[in-house]
């Protein structure tokens, strides 16, 4: 039967135990696995920090966990650091070297990267020695090494993402976006593949096609630098500068360290080339070997300033690869043989003129027509 006065005590009871269960929730500590699930690498390397720092926290999950956060967030010394603390354990897991190879990978220390791979020694994650190797010999143009560790990758999603960006990395770029998309067809979950397809086809100069399929991509992950940064390139070539720019401005908005255009390489690099040069000389020459873009882009800007001697510095040792840098090269040689009278410079500037001209592949695209003209 119903008591007048019950369901008054029954609230005033749960009124006691609400706040007192508020306040647990409250109370609770983040835990380093949703930092990592949210991709929010620089929370995760806090929290671990204060975890060394105040709990004493250094067992060898936790050093492992701060390195990966660490590498993810671009912050490759302190996850190398990280490493070698855990190397001068007796009895290291020899996989350690492989990770800190991928740090140095990263670096553009190639050299040094396959040296930390030869120590991890013959007990270690044989699949991940072969990958790294593998785009270690095409960084140090070793291509005997190349073949032979081609033929030990499989058919694992991770080998043949490896093969795909060596061929985006050596310009094959309808090689690699056969290979993406029929991982996308077997995997619809694995969306970042929508960028890698999105990117080679702003390669091949598809700049609507990009857009369309990076569209896929940003609907999940809107703020992602490396998605917003290729839009803005879409728009740079389908537009102007100041259309790039204004797409970028969605990372500062919703940024909530520093400024992101300071922190990122990339970001600085093509802020200089949508603003016609601007802060070039302060910009383009430290990334020059970090950035492919950057040396022709800083040759581009000595080139309209006049400053042929400069260019030419930039070009004279350079083994051309692309049809772009065929054409700067060309150029170059051609400006400085035309205002030196120098026949040399001029017969370098028509071979490489014609090496684009008379290829099959761009014989019939403008900037082939035009070096056929010139």
């Amino acid at each position: 039967m119903f008591r007048p006065g019950s369901a008054v005590k029954r609230k005033q009871q749960q009124a006691k135990v609400a706040p007192a269960q508020s306040k647990q929730k409250e109370e609770k500590l983040p835990d380093v696995k949703d930092f990592l699930k949210d991709r929010d690498y620089i929370g995760a390397i806090t929290l671990l920090d204060c975890e060394r720092k105040y709990a004493n926290k250094h067992d060898i999950k936790t050093l492992i966990t701060l390195a990966y956060a660490a590498f993810h967030n671009g912050d490759y010394k302190k996850a190398m650091d990280t490493y070698d603390d855990l190397m001068r354990n007796h009895d290291y897991d020899r996989n350690l070297h492989l990770y800190k190879a991928c740090c140095l990978y990263a670096e553009c220390r190639y050299k040094d990267a396959k040296k930390e791979c030869e120590k991890a020694g013959d007990n270690v994650d044989g699949s991940l020695y072969v990958r790294l190797m593998f785009h270690l010999s095409h960084k140090l143009g070793e291509e005997t090494a190349i073949m032979n560790y081609h033929q030990q990758l499989t058919s694992s999603v991770e080998d043949e993402l490896c093969i795909a960006a060596l061929h985006y990395l050596r310009n094959h770029y309808e090689e690699a976006t056969e290979i993406y998309k029929k991982l996308l067809l077997e995997n619809r979950d694995f969306h970042a593949l929508n960028a890698y397809v999105a990117l080679c086809y702003y390669k091949l100069d598809y700049y609507d096609v990009s857009l369309e399929i990076l569209a896929v991509y940003l609907g999940i992950n809107p703020n992602s630098i490396v998605g917003v940064n290729l839009k803005a390139c879409n728009h740079y070539q389908l537009y102007n500068g100041k259309a790039a720019e204004a797409e970028l401005k969605v990372l500062q908005n919703n940024s909530t360290t520093g400024n992101i255009f300071q922190d990122s390489d990339l970001l600085r690099h093509n802020l200089v080339v949508f603003r016609g040069g601007e802060n070039a000389l302060q910009v383009l020459p430290p990334l020059v070997d970090i950035v492919p873009e950057a040396r022709l882009n800083l040759v581009i800007y000595h080139l309209k300033n006049d400053e042929v001697n400069e260019a030419f510095k930039l070009v004279k040792d350079m083994e051309p690869v692309v049809p772009k840098e065929y054409i700067i090269k060309a150029v170059v040689h051609a400006v400085i043989g035309q205002s030196e009278d120098n026949r040399e410079h001029l017969a370098i500037a028509q071979k490489l003129f014609q090496l684009v001209g008379g290829s099959a592949t761009e014989c019939d695209t403008i900037p082939g027509r035009q070096c056929m003209a010139s």
